[in-house]
């Protein structure tokens, strides 16, 4: 059995009196142990200190009230609130998992858009996953510095980005680069600016399966736009794009139907355009929701590109339930204020956390259960709660972003914590538009 001890409050006056209020909580409702012989376990190594036990508590009827051990920060006093907290050895589980859930590191390429964190991208290539979606020139620029060796910017270039491609291609000559199209303008305009530059670049055709953001139908329309591709001076085709961000359906079953669909019309344009003569070299397919789906298909040509995964959030955490991913980037906040007696306002605004999720649902406090969101601006939160007398100004909690991708973006660094500690900080470096290019 494995005990964890939980000081709820060990102020200085107390230590100075040189007594010790503590509470243990375990794992188990049936496990009972009397205080004084737990007492009698701790006293050597604290022989200064008078230690008064409470009543033993079962955690798994505090399920929401306390944080998981793993989260345990010895030393905050180094972290500016409100911070990004990346806890390594979840996130290390959480990018193996991935590789585990793909098959094959080969078929991996997980979007950097959730982290845009350098340190990442080399834990993902050490573990053979060289393969790469982004959707910007930055995060492009971030993944190589990674050691990245295949670049998919999923994202449809129209202005300056036709420059930056070429300059991106000259640049990097020895990436396999690759982008986006679904209209004939931008693929003309691609086509002339990477013929006179002397290079090529891979373009692969954006299809829209249902949520009508960007790309094609996959009919007649979208093997005219392909063929064109192929026929584009400058311009290699480089396959099928299926981005399914529509099908978040909590019930796997459910999701699973619906993205089978979407699949069925991207492999039946797959099969006419090979068909035709045209090489269908890749699909990069799904999101994170769709990514256990994909990635049961077999067939070689699939790419699966996950991305929320690496961190999770609360969003997906609901919406997915069966992904079996944990947490990895929380953010730590103090009390700055207690302006009524059941409210708690922390330094949480919303410059630091992700604001598209509805205002009361921002974060999740895994240590306040009745926690209600009643306002936030650009550098506070108020937190309404039943247990507000508890928290005084300084206090410090973890909360959980709904939307961990912008929430990143906010975030010059991320505090890391390796076995409780904090060893380093890591530069979110694409969260700018641009790097060099």
């Amino acid at each position: 059995m494995k005990f964890y001890a939980f000081y709820d409050f060990v102020p200085s006056e107390l230590a100075r009196r040189g007594r010790i209020d503590f509470k243990v909580y375990t794992n188990s409702p049936e496990f009972h142990l009397d205080p004084g012989a737990i007492v009698g376990r701790l006293r050597p190594a604290l022989r200064r200190y008078t230690i008064r036990a409470s009543t033993i508590e079962s955690t798994r009827t505090k399920a929401d009230r306390h944080m998981d051990a793993r989260y345990n920060i010895e030393d905050t006093s180094e972290i500016i609130s409100p911070g990004l907290v990346v806890f390594r050895e979840i996130l290390e589980e959480n990018v193996a998992k991935m590789v585990r859930i793909a098959g094959d590191p080969s078929r991996l390429r997980p979007h950097c858009k959730t982290h845009k964190m350098r340190q990442i991208i080399e834990m993902q290539v050490a573990k053979g996953v060289t393969k790469h979606k982004t959707a910007t020139f930055a995060e492009a620029e971030m993944v190589i510095a990674g050691g990245a060796t295949d670049v998919f910017l999923a994202y449809s270039l129209v202005g300056p980005n036709i420059a930056r491609a070429v300059k991106f291609r000259q640049q990097y000559p020895q990436i396999r680069f690759s982008v986006t199209a679904d209209h004939a303008d931008p693929i003309r305009l691609l086509g002339e600016a990477m013929s006179a530059a002397g290079t090529t670049i891979e373009v692969l055709l954006d299809l829209d399966t249902g949520q009508h953001r960007t790309g094609v139908a996959a009919d007649a329309n979208a093997e005219k736009l392909y063929r064109l591709i192929a026929d584009t001076a400058g311009l290699v085709p480089g396959g099928l794009h299926l981005y399914d961000g529509q099908n978040h359906q909590t019930d796997l079953a459910e999701r699973r139907t619906a993205v089978m669909e979407c699949w069925d019309q991207t492999a039946g344009l797959r099969d006419r355009l090979v068909a035709s003569g045209l090489p269908v070299p890749r699909i990069v397919a799904g999101g994170t929701g769709s990514f256990p789906v994909y990635a049961s298909i077999n067939d070689p040509a699939i790419e699966v590109s996950p991305g929320t995964c690496a961190f999770h959030d609360i969003g997906y955490g609901q919406m997915f339930p069966d992904l079996d991913f944990q947490p990895a980037s929380l953010l730590l906040t103090r009390v700055i204020s207690r302006p009524t007696a059941d409210r708690v306002t922390f330094d949480l605004g919303y410059k630091a956390v992700a604001s598209d999720p509805p205002a009361d649902r921002r974060v999740a406090f895994p240590d306040i259960p009745d926690a209600q969101l009643v306002l936030q601006n650009e550098e506070h939160l108020v937190v309404q709660t039943a247990d507000a007398e508890k928290y005084q100004p300084g206090d410090e909690l973890l909360a959980i972003p709904r939307h961990t991708c912008p929430t990143s973006a906010l975030h010059k660094q991320a505090f890391i914590i390796t076995g409780g500690k904090l060893v380093e900080r890591w530069d979110v470096a694409a969260r700018d538009r641009w790097l060099t290019l």
